[in-house]
């Protein structure tokens, strides 16, 4: 299927999807019916749907069939050898590097259709291959790619709240991981957390701060104090795409351990609790890799829903609505 057709005539008439949700937030794997997206590494193919195959990203994650805070994944054949699947990550703005909590649903999903038992295997990702456990109780643990901080008291001008200083950390995806904010974490303050944290991207860009070699921070992490006796952290992590994630952030919770073990703070093999804004928990610990950690995050999943979505040629929305 060539990329014209796709566009203008020969759009899908429908895909099939299994949806779950890790920590409380949503994951919609498609896992029959998407784009083919030729062979190559998961990078190339990464950028292939970005760069040809758009509208499809749209379709599946844009309301009327999605949401703002959904997830989407495209199972692909993957690239690394030894790999049971590949898997590309997207939301409702663009392709994504990697998603931890997404991990921890695919895994799940590739439970519920019976291509992989309990044990460790591998997956292919456009930043690498990452290691998934599943165990019992719906748990699955992932081990992320080499993570590390890149920066450490990066001060920024923020619109309204003057000076503010954080560390600049790669887990997958590029965050700016905050600590001194002076904002309450809790599910009631979401909405002022959002537009706060909004203020902080818009300060990297506007002051040219990025990862390295440039790569473009679109995660903002906050974090706090917790009076929960179960974790050691409660974070707010802010997605490319203007939601909030409801689970602690599998790669924001990487970013913040390369951060802890940078400071001394956490050694190697210890487990740090990470507490999402609205309860849930994911438990981390990591392992060195040269000057990096490699981290290993815990958390559990559940399938949701399994179904097909159709794509009307009549329907206007039929690519989605963007907001």
């Amino acid at each position: 299927m060539t990329v014209e057709t796709l566009h203008n005539h020969c759009w899908p008439n429908s895909v099939r999807v299994v949806d779950s949700h890790t920590g409380g937030e949503p994951t919609r794997i498609v896992v029959s019916g998407g784009p083919d997206l030729g062979s190559g590494s998961l990078a190339e193919r990464r950028e292939r749907l970005r760069d040809e195959f758009d509208d499809f990203r749209a379709a599946v994650v844009l309301e009327p069939r999605g949401t703002d805070v959904l997830v989407g994944g495209l199972l692909v054949e993957p690239s690394e050898p030894g790999c049971v699947a590949g898997i590309i990550f997207f939301n409702n703005v663009g392709v994504l590097n990697m998603c931890g909590h997404g991990t921890i649903g695919l895994a799940a999903t590739l439970a519920h259709l019976g291509r992989v038992d309990k044990g460790v295997h591998r997956l292919d990702t456009p930043v690498g291959s990452v290691g998934i456990e599943l165990h019992e109780n719906n748990e699955v643990s992932v081990e992320n790619v080499p993570s590390y901080r890149s920066a450490k008291n990066v001060t920024i001008e923020v619109e309204g709240h003057g000076t503010l200083s954080g560390d600049i950390a790669w887990g997958g995806n590029w965050f700016f991981l905050v600590e001194d904010h002076g904002q309450l974490i809790e599910v009631g303050n979401v909405e002022r957390l959002s537009d706060f944290s909004r203020l902080i991207r818009a300060a990297l860009g506007r002051e040219g701060v990025t990862g390295a070699d440039g790569g473009e921070i679109d995660h903002i992490e906050l974090f706090s104090a917790t009076d929960n006796p179960s974790a050691d952290s409660r974070n707010f992590v802010l997605c490319p795409g203007g939601a909030y994630d409801r689970s602690p952030c599998g790669t924001g919770t990487s970013a913040k351990l390369a951060c802890l073990v940078a400071d001394g703070k956490i050694a190697p093999g210890e487990t740090w609790r990470q507490e999402s804004v609205i309860g849930s928990i994911f438990e981390a610990t990591g392992k060195f890799d040269g000057d990096k950690v490699i981290p290993t995050v815990r958390g559990a999943a559940y399938v949701t829903g399994e179904g097909v979505l159709f794509f009307d040629s009549t329907d206007p929305f039929r690519t989605g609505i963007s907001t």
